[in-house]
């Protein structure tokens, strides 16, 4: 797995305004509206929202015991409990002042993640993956995540945790969702946000532009004489599905960015004089 500080050329001291700065600069550099590749896009979105978030940071600067949970792009994690023979180290210490080595009054709940894409998220995954249990047994998991999930929501799936004591009623298991940024894709609740670039002939003069959807339907967009940068339009029925009525889709809101060209001849701007400011 890659160094998110690698990832965007700073240090483990970097400061919030030192990362947001870098992750600015690496983005404008490898976006792929602007050629960039994609892959490597998504790993600075990846690595920025990771740091940025103070929360996520310390997490990843201090990472929990991790087992392998076979979850396609990313692995479960397990939190709490004290692995088995720290009782004993602990006791050398002066006891036992936390209880360690008292018996749970139930098995434990597990708390797991996984990571999937956008589009996974739009379409629904039906996932399986196999998972250690803190007994040693080896434990398939068949989920069925729905369409529309957002970003950190938490499945329940009721007895199917921790069974190291067998004469006590298993623990569950909460998996968390993760959902990977998107290369051209934005989500804000059930809409997606798509930055649409635009030719300043095209803004002033007008034009019919075609863009892909999440779900890899042709979209034509049609750019009015006049258009303003900001400009935000919106096409019903291509965003997200809602995750608890599915027959829901949000709107694809498309934010129109003017490009200005940077590179005209003298002549081409002596035109444009003669044309704007007769």
């Amino acid at each position: 797995m890659s160094d998110h500080y690698q990832t965007l050329g700073v240090d483990r001291n970097s400061t919030p305004e030192e990362i947001k700065r870098a992750y600015r600069k690496l983005a404008a550099q490898h976006h792929p509206d602007r050629g960039g590749d994609t892959a490597r896009f998504q790993e600075i979105q990846v690595a920025y929202d990771t740091l940025s978030d103070p929360n996520k940071r310390s997490q990843y600067d201090n990472p929990a015991p991790q087992f392998n949970g076979g979850f396609p792009g990313g692995e479960f994690q397990f939190h709490g409990g004290i692995p088995p023979g720290f009782e004993a180290i602990f006791a050398q210490f002066g006891g036992n002042p936390f209880g360690f080595g008292q018996q749970p009054q139930r098995n434990k709940t597990l708390n797991l993640n996984t990571d999937i894409t956008l589009e996974e998220a739009f379409e629904g995954k039906d996932l399986i993956a196999n998972v250690t249990l803190p007994s040693g047994r080896n434990q398939t998991l068949e989920v069925k995540i729905p369409k529309g999930i957002s970003d950190g929501t938490t499945l329940r799936l009721n007895g199917m945790g921790d069974d190291s004591y067998q004469h006590l009623p298993r623990g569950d298991i909460h998996l968390t969702i993760r959902i990977l940024p998107h290369a051209k894709f934005a989500r804000q609740g059930d809409d997606l946000v798509y930055q649409l670039q635009v030719d300043a002939i095209d803004a002033i003069l007008g034009k019919v532009y075609t863009i892909n959807t999440i779900d890899n339907r042709i979209l034509d967009v049609t750019i009015n004489p006049g258009t303003q940068p900001g400009q935000i339009l919106a096409a019903n029925g291509y965003g997200m599905p809602r995750m608890n009525d599915p027959r829901f889709t949000g709107r694809l809101l498309m934010r129109i960015n003017i490009n200005i060209p940077t590179d005209l001849t003298m002549q081409q701007r002596s035109q444009l004089r003669d044309i704007f400011l007769k």
